[in-house]
């Protein structure tokens, strides 16, 4: 089974959390949780969680720079790497997204 939803973090900012996730009977098999926020160009990426290589990653974006290399940040399975990231944006979504515009 697959899902996908948004969530508007921050009008003013045009801060928003995109999820898209797939799952087996209740385990999460992949998902991508992003942030994004409206630049001057239109939507950028600013930070991306993903399970795209069976473990739990984070890239950071910049402006100059785009994507960089996938970090792990959690040692959990899919699911509470998913539930994690999501925490993580909700959290620090505003320190991630002065990180970004001044990259």
């Amino acid at each position: 089974m697959s899902g996908k939803f948004a969530i508007q973090l921050d009008a003013a900012l045009g801060a928003v959390m995109l999820v898209e996730f797939t799952t087996a009977r209740r385990a999460v098999t992949d998902y991508s949780v992003v942030l994004a926020v409206d630049a001057a160009g239109g939507p950028a990426t600013v930070r991306v969680y993903d399970g795209a290589h069976g473990r739990n990653e984070m890239h950071r974006f910049t402006r100059a720079g785009g994507k960089h290399a996938g970090e792990t940040f959690h040692g959990g399975t899919l699911g509470e790497g998913m539930r994690a990231a999501i925490s993580a944006i909700r959290e620090g979504y505003e320190q991630m997204i002065d990180g970004w515009s001044r990259t």
